[in-house]
């Protein structure tokens, strides 16, 4: 089996992010391939775990996916303070004795976005709402490779998720878990100080947020979990989070002072994206007026370009206000009204993004979360639960169809939902061994049974 079919049957899916299927990102050559190491948001321990423990097999994925890319430049990214783990990757690969850069970054967010770290390592800006491949780039996070090294030597399909588990905890920990683990499990085997919390999956910036009770139930482990952060429910992060979007309307029509410290500190905006949040704030007022397209790709264009990173409300903005659920708002508008905003396909990056970098600890600290600051996963536990929820949507693009019936009796690691045929799609496996329970177009609940 060659590389991008072994891939496509593990299911492997982009581990850092929204889930991209690997398999088609894969079928390009490249001038550079990058592997993200830089945990983009705070808090996230995963990767740094991943460096540490599982060097080798990230550098000797990294060589095999260089040469199926035919890449000239092979670069392990990931921020300078990371020491013990850029050791470990740098006696891997001499002992790989394997051509490979590492790039130490600074200290800032986002650094580990995908487009931050294109421009920060090659020089080169992904043209507007393009990929890195528009600039003879290919990114892939930690996680993707060791699972394609598992699927590579090991012949293991996506089964299993490491993540990390931090907040309000008695430490954060590292867990090993299959897919389709309830959340809530691994937040128990954290010993949380709490026993009514708010969650946020993901990231503190970017992540889900979750205040329901029953949203937390019922939420599961995916392929694309990487974090759980443990929160009273009355932090800021949770409060405002629940924030309703004619109220964000509201508050934007009213109280924005047109700093343009949201613009600023853009990073789309530094590496020269059309992206200035204080215009499209500006004309808010105007949206219900605008009749002619013309006009309103003028105002609202730009929030296109928005890559939904955070930085304009939850660290730029002096009078606390959302320029960027604005921005994904008015990206709703224009999609209504069938409005696609012309492409920069040449972007340069402005003379200043080196100096408007947003130090990770301040964020940290205007976030609310220094408490929690500077502790890291040491312990990894693994977990079995008795039974999981695996859903069948757990990547970009079409859900996989389920190729399992209740009552049949499945073994970790087995298809129970193939790709979508002919469309952008990802294969599901089983999270544990046991019984297929339910089977929903949501997808399949597992009952486990004991081995031995």
């Amino acid at each position: 089996m060659n590389l991008l079919d072994a891939i496509r049957e593990a299911g492997i899916v982009g581990a850092g992010g929204a889930g991209f299927p690997t398999h088609v990102k894969l079928k390009a050559k490249a001038e550079w391939f990058i592997v993200n190491a830089a945990e983009c948001e705070p808090l996230i321990e995963t990767d740094k775990y991943l460096c540490r423990t599982y060097a080798d097999r990230i550098v000797a994925a990294a060589v095999i996916l260089a040469g199926h890319l035919q890449a000239e430049h092979t670069v392990i990214a990931l921020k300078k303070k990371y020491r013990a783990e850029i050791n470990a990757l740098r006696a891997a690969i001499d002992k790989a004795g394997a051509a490979i850069e590492i790039c130490e970054m600074g200290v800032f967010y986002p650094a580990g976005d995908e487009q931050t770290m294109v421009q920060f390592v090659t020089g080169k800006t992904v043209p507007e709402r393009g990929l890195p491949l528009d600039v003879g780039a290919v990114v892939d996070n930690v996680g993707t490779l060791l699972g394609i090294y598992d699927a590579m030597t090991e012949g293991k399909s996506v089964s299993s998720k490491y993540l990390s588990v931090v907040g309000e905890v008695r430490e954060p920990i590292m867990i090993h878990t299959p897919i389709g683990t309830p959340i809530t499990q691994c937040i128990e085997a954290a010993k949380p100080h709490l026993t009514d919390y708010a969650v946020i999956v993901g990231g503190p910036m970017m992540g889900r947020v979750l205040s329901d009770r029953e949203a937390i139930r019922n939420a599961v482990v995916t392929k694309t979990t990487g974090n759980l952060i443990v929160l009273p429910r009355d932090h800021y992060l949770i409060t405002r989070a629940g924030r309703p979007m004619e109220r964000i309307r509201a508050q934007a029509r009213t109280a924005c002072i047109q700093c343009r410290m949201c613009t600023d500190l853009c990073p789309r905006y530094q590496i020269g994206h059309q992206i200035r949040p204080h215009m499209v704030m500006r004309n808010l007022y105007r949206e219900q007026t605008i009749s002619s397209n013309e006009e309103f790709l003028r105002a609202f264009g730009d929030a296109a370009n928005c890559c939904s990173c955070g930085v304009c409300e939850m660290f730029a903005c002096p009078m606390g206000l959302s320029p960027r659920k604005v921005n994904e708002y008015m990206k709703g508008a224009l999609r209504e009204r069938g409005l696609q905003p012309e492409r920069n396909m040449k972007p340069e990056a402005r003379p200043e993004l080196d100096m408007r970098r947003i130090p990770t600890e301040r964020l940290i600290a205007r976030l609310g979360l220094s408490a929690y600051s500077g502790l890291h996963a040491h312990t990894c536990i693994e977990l079995s639960p008795d039974e999981v929820f695996v859903p069948f949507a757990q990547h970009i693009g079409k859900p996989a169809q389920p190729v399992c019936k209740v009552g049949d009796t499945v073994n970790k690691g087995d298809l129970i939902a193939q790709a979508a045929e002919g469309a952008l799609s990802a294969n599901i496996h089983a999270g544990i061994t046991g019984v297929i329970t339910e089977v929903s177009a949501a997808g399949a609940r597992i009952s486990g049974r004991k081995e031995g």
